[in-house]
């Protein structure tokens, strides 16, 4: 049996952030199933940056069933975790199973890789006080009251999390993160 990744999200979630690791980590070999706060077909939304707008735009996406809900997951079944963004980790960050599950991987020190809004969702499960990492750039005032140091980069390396701003550091993020995945959960 392949080894497990999970990534969870929901809906309103950014198309990108969510395929992007999904099939890549698919590539890899691995399992990845998708949890959310209820098993359902999920509406994703598509974020793009247009000249002139002082924030992104948000227009409709793909949809795609979850997997598994939230309080279905025992997050020991899994070797490593992907939290993308979108404005689905606004809603998300509050819902304790998903605390739960974070939780899990941070005290086990397994691999997770989060991206653009996602560190919301850290922030909240209360694991990213002492880390370093970056977030979509609006979000440096959350990931500081957290306790942890906001960088701006494409890929930053903290440990076993791997984190990025948004889908165009894809390339960068999803190789840092395939890189400490061959180190702590190689495919089995």
């Amino acid at each position: 049996m392949a080894s497990k990744i999970l990534l969870v999200t929901g809906d309103a979630a950014e198309s990108l952030e969510v395929f992007y690791p999904y099939q890549r980590l698919q590539e890899e070999g691995y399992q990845v199933d998708i949890a959310a706060p209820a098993r359902k077909r999920l509406q994703f939304v598509v974020h793009d940056f247009v000249d002139d707008f002082d924030t992104y735009t948000e227009k409709p996406g793909y949809t795609w069933p979850a997997d598994l809900a939230f309080d279905e997951v025992d997050p020991a079944d899994y070797v490593a975790l992907v939290v993308p963004g979108g404005r689905a980790p606004e809603y998300l960050r509050n819902n304790p199973e998903l605390q739960r599950i974070v939780k899990h991987f941070f005290d086990t020190d397994k691999p997770v890789a989060q991206i653009c809004h996602g560190p919301l969702i850290t922030a909240a499960a209360g694991v990213l006080n002492g880390r370093r990492s970056a977030a979509y750039p609006a979000l440096q005032p959350d990931v500081k009251a957290a306790g942890a140091e906001f960088v701006d980069g494409e890929a930053v390396v903290d440990g076993v999390v791997v984190s990025a701003r948004a889908w165009p550091d894809h390339p960068a993020w999803i190789r840092a993160f395939v890189e400490v995945l061959r180190v702590k959960a190689p495919v089995a």
